[in-house]
């Protein structure tokens, strides 16, 4: 299947080499925020999270007055990015990072173990500056000490989705008492913060708090020497998925393989035989490396031997022999195929890694944000990087068809929302006069509104990627993005009831301000960009619009979320097509007075002067059939009305 979204790179080398103050771009950005209290950093995987904390910590504890740091991190195997670092020779830093390995409290063992307790208790009360340990052991101690032990500390949380809002969520109830009850410093990184996944990661009022510094991917990966693209596509399968792996996996690529969640539909609840049955597919197991645990596989193809991980396997002792070769991979030649649940997900770095292949809808967007990570690290063994979801293929027979069908709307929401995160940013003004030419990374529109105040401007700033997840996580819009709707209806509708839900507190020209602005940038980075002499031009509704011509009521006549479906529909045999139709027709979307009273004036009369009838009810263009049912919503309320039922 041809990829739903692939984005060109330039290879402009800046975000990987060091700025004249010795740092990478992203650590540079965050270090001139090294005063703030509470600091969010919003940066992609191989940004350089890790060293810009440490140039943090480092002004803190010796310039700033602080006494202690504590790195947290969700899993063990993240802790090596904390290593030691000479960063007065590599950065010309002032100050070297040196953790005591004695505090390094990521060692296997029970996270909640006595011990890892005592050492965290003993280093809070002892002159060491320095400690490393998972979210769980931080957890764990935390309900042994005071909040005032944390004053003068810095709280460092690393891949800080894990926290939430929840009460029920022990890490996000720790970060919120820890703020109101003691002097501590917090600085809190992550790859993905799409609070839309489920519930928030702060609430709005511990939000504010911090002062939060972005690097977006687009940024970071337009920075790199090598990557020139990167495509995200969907392969559907039908019957058991292991028997469809091969068809797009292609162990030339250096790929890591997620297979499905045993709770899914997709998994045949026996992980372990999911493995075994795939390895046979590709070749013969020729050995297990006792040192290593790495598997040597006789390719059927050529017999080419392949080094394959198997994270799939839990047995504590293995899995630690597996991930302690991974961390230590060198070269091209020490890893070609990596099969993982979880494990992979993050704080593991495989730079060579061309092709994440992962089995199955996943149902957070900062999952799939993650796993694509995996595969976009600069390397000279790569320039194009890919993501593939391979999902079912909806089936009418099949009793689960209205699942699939769903799961696969949300898997194109997901891949529609990566794009939104992926390309690169404009910066939109109000066009005033036919003079009024945009500037390098502008563009200018007629009749657009600019934010009239700061909670709008910080809005669009800090939280427009999580609004568009929460846009396109709405059942209705997930029913609409085939074009079931009229655009006019999505964009004016739809998206500004969304906008009053998630921000009550503005006001309706605020919320046009941001539905405005959500609208554009969705339709902008979506769109098919042509550069003709020195006039740039977008497709919209299929013909191409000169970008110096746009106005605000021409891209509100365009669904910015049609062209993803219309790219599988081009894919998938009429049969299937129609059951996804069917499937979608069979929920129906309630007409509302806002979609009946904007439809009927203008788009009913239009049709009406063209066809020389009244839309049609029964019609097969569902269009067509959306103003026929407004027609009736009108009548039916206007009979109520006159009969007093209204």
């Amino acid at each position: 299947m041809p990829d739903i979204v692939k984005i060109e790179y330039h290879q402009t080398g800046e975000s990987v080499k060091n700025t004249a103050n010795g740092m990478r771009p992203m650590a540079a950005r965050a270090y001139e925020e090294r005063k703030s209290q509470y600091l969010l950093i919003k940066a992609p995987p191989a940004s350089g999270k890790s060293r810009a904390l440490m140039f943090l910590a480092l002004d803190k504890i010796r310039k700033q007055g602080l006494k202690k740091v504590i790195v947290a991190v969700p899993e063990r195997s993240i802790a090596g990015s904390f290593a030691k670092a000479d960063l007065k020779k590599e950065n010309n830093f002032f100050a070297n990072w040196e953790p005591n390995d004695d505090y390094n409290l990521c060692t296997p063992g029970m996270d909640g173990s006595t011990s890892k307790v005592n050492a965290f208790k003993k280093f809070m009360d002892n002159k060491e500056e320095i400690l490393i340990c998972t979210h769980a052991t931080l957890r764990f101690a935390f309900e042994e000490l005071d909040e005032s032990k944390f004053n003068n500390v810095l709280l460092a949380i690393d891949e800080f989705h894990h926290v939430s809002a929840d009460n029920d969520s022990r890490l996000g109830e720790l970060l919120r008492s820890i703020m109101e009850k003691s002097t501590a410093h917090i600085v809190a990184m992550t790859g993905s913060y799409f609070r839309g996944d489920s519930v928030p990661v702060l609430l709005p009022s511990d939000e504010a708090k911090f002062t939060k510094v972005t690097y977006n991917y687009y940024e970071q990966l337009n920075g790199y020497n090598y990557l020139k693209s990167l495509g995200i596509g969907y392969h559907f399968y039908q019957g058991k998925y292991t028997s469809a792996i091969l068809e797009i996996l292609d162990t030339n690529k250096k790929t890591i393989l997620h297979i499905p969640n045993v709770n899914s539909g997709e998994s045949t609840k026996d992980k372990h035989n999911e493995v075994d049955t795939i390895l046979d597919a590709i070749g013969e197991v020729k050995k297990v490396d006792s040192d290593t645990g790495i598997i040597h596989l006789k390719r059927h193809s050529d017999k080419k031997i392949i080094k394959v991980a198997d994270l799939v396997n839990d047995n504590p002792k293995d899995r630690e022999k597996v991930i302690t070769y991974l961390r230590n991979i060198k070269t091209v030649d020490d890893m070609d195929l990596i099969i993982a649940l979880g494990m992979a997900k993050e704080g593991f770095d495989w730079p060579f890694c061309e092709h994440a292949l992962t089995v199955g809808y996943r149902g957070s967007l900062t999952e799939v944000i993650q796993i694509i990570g995996r595969c976009t690290r600069d390397s000279n063994n790569k320039t194009h990087a890919q993501f593939t979801n391979l999902i079912a293929q909806p089936d009418a027979a099949d009793d689960l068809v209205k699942l699939s069908v769903n799961n696969m709307l949300k898997a194109i929401t997901a891949s529609l929302l990566m794009e939104q995160v992926l390309a690169p940013n404009f910066k939109f003004k109000t066009k005033l006069s036919d003079d009024d030419k945009a500037g390098a990374g502008e563009v200018k529109i007629r009749g657009f509104k600019l934010p009239s105040s700061k909670r709008v401007k910080d809005i669009i700033e800090s939280d427009l990627n999580d609004l568009k997840a929460t846009i396109l996580q709405d059942d209705t819009v997930l029913k609409a993005i085939p074009g079931n709707l009229d655009p006019e209806v999505i964009n004016k509708v739809l998206i500004p009831k969304i906008i009053q839900i998630k921000y009550p507190e503005l006001s309706a020209e605020e919320v046009e301000e941001v539905r405005q602005h959500v609208v554009v940038d969705s339709i902008m980075k979506s769109g098919e960009l042509k550069e003709v002499g020195d006039k740039r031009f977008i497709r919209m509704a299929d013909k191409f619009v000169n970008i110096d011509d746009l106005h605000i009521d021409l891209i509100d006549r365009i669904n910015p979320f049609q062209k993803a479906f219309e790219i599988i529909s081009k894919d998938v045999t009429t049969k299937v097509l129609k059951v996804i139709q069917d499937v979608i027709a069979s929920t129906r979307i309630q007409m509302t007075l806002d979609e009946a009273l904007l439809l009927y004036p203008d788009k009913v009369k239009a049709f009406m002067d063209k066809e020389k009838r009244e839309p049609s009810v029964t019609s097969s263009d569902p269009l067509e059939k959306r103003m026929a049912e407004a027609i009736i919503y009108l009548k039916d309320l206007k009979r109520k009305k006159q009969s007093g039922q209204g």
